[in-house]
């Protein structure tokens, strides 16, 4: 899986050198997932331009991950499967309030499973959400029954009981978990600085491959 996210935005893919990341081709996943979507509302949905959309299509439908209809872009097996492997690994998200544990105006909560403990410092997080745009992420793991800030561990519910309350009742972590909250000025960067962040997980966890 992590082999085909990559080949997705590789220069070497078939088609004009992309504009877009794994993190636009992962949110372009979890649209079509959700409904057969057209060019023009993916590509207003992703803020991406409709030059970096039509090259990003083109590409799932290279690697069969999706095909295109009258209806718009719908998923392929090979692509449904890769979704369900995704959804798998980020199956919840939440949009939070400004806290003293958020950064920006706009703050998304990404649950990532079993990946607690490939969360060192939180830094390689916090410099991918800003790559994306956004002001910074928040990194969280579920340890011994706890939802803490690493690397000091923290408790979250002793310093933060209104946003602990909210992620535990959204998110539902288990043990070995990791939230990352991402923040920004806008929405959309709030949610691919979030998903950029647990993307830098990813890289470092055993999952299946494409």
């Amino acid at each position: 899986m992590k082999r085909l996210l990559k080949e997705l935005t590789s220069e070497k893919a078939p088609g004009p050198r992309p504009s877009f990341s794994v993190v636009h081709v992962v949110k372009a996943l979890e649209l079509i997932s959700k409904r057969p979507i057209g060019r023009n509302k993916l590509s207003k949905e992703l803020v991406l331009g409709e030059g970096a959309t039509r090259t990003l299509i083109q590409r799932l439908k290279n690697y069969g991950l999706i095909k295109v209809d009258r209806t718009g872009c719908i998923f392929s097996k090979k692509g449904e499967k890769l979704w369900n492997a995704l959804y798998a690994i980020f199956p919840r998200k939440v949009f939070l309030d400004r806290s003293g544990l958020t950064l920006a105006a706009f703050n998304v909560a990404l649950l990532v499973k079993g990946c607690g403990s490939k969360v060192k410092l939180g830094m390689k997080q916090r410099d991918a959400a800003l790559l994306m745009g956004a002001k910074g992420a928040t990194t969280l793991v579920f340890k011994g029954g706890k939802l803490m800030v690493p690397p000091e561990y923290r408790g979250v519910a002793e310093d933060f009981p209104n946003i602990y309350r909210r992620l535990m009742g959204s998110l539902e972590p288990e043990e070995d978990d990791a939230i990352i909250i991402g923040s920004a000025d806008t929405l959309e960067k709030a949610e691919y600085g979030a998903l950029a962040a647990a993307l830098s997980i990813l890289n470092n966890h055993n999952v299946p491959s494409g």
